[in-house]
């Protein structure tokens, strides 16, 4: 009965974690288009806008990085 119950919370977790990834797929894919927005229109800031743009992405992925750790103790 308990490996019954150990199956399911690491497929719960396993889950969990498919779920928790498409949050920062979707912010990685917001964060770039933003950029190509605003080179688009303001071609001039572009080192700026990528400055941004990184910080942001590495705050995303560290998020995604938490959940996969997470996913990792959970299991």
């Amino acid at each position: 009965m308990s490996s019954t119950i150990e199956i399911t919370s690491k497929g719960l977790a396993a889950i969990g974690y498919g779920l928790a990834a498409i949050g920062p797929g979707i912010g990685v894919g917001l964060i770039f288009a933003a950029v190509i927005n605003g080179t688009a229109r303001q071609p001039e800031a572009q080192g700026k806008l990528m400055g941004i743009a990184w910080q942001t992405f590495v705050l995303v992925e560290a998020l995604a990085l938490l959940g996969f750790v997470l996913y990792f103790l959970a299991g």
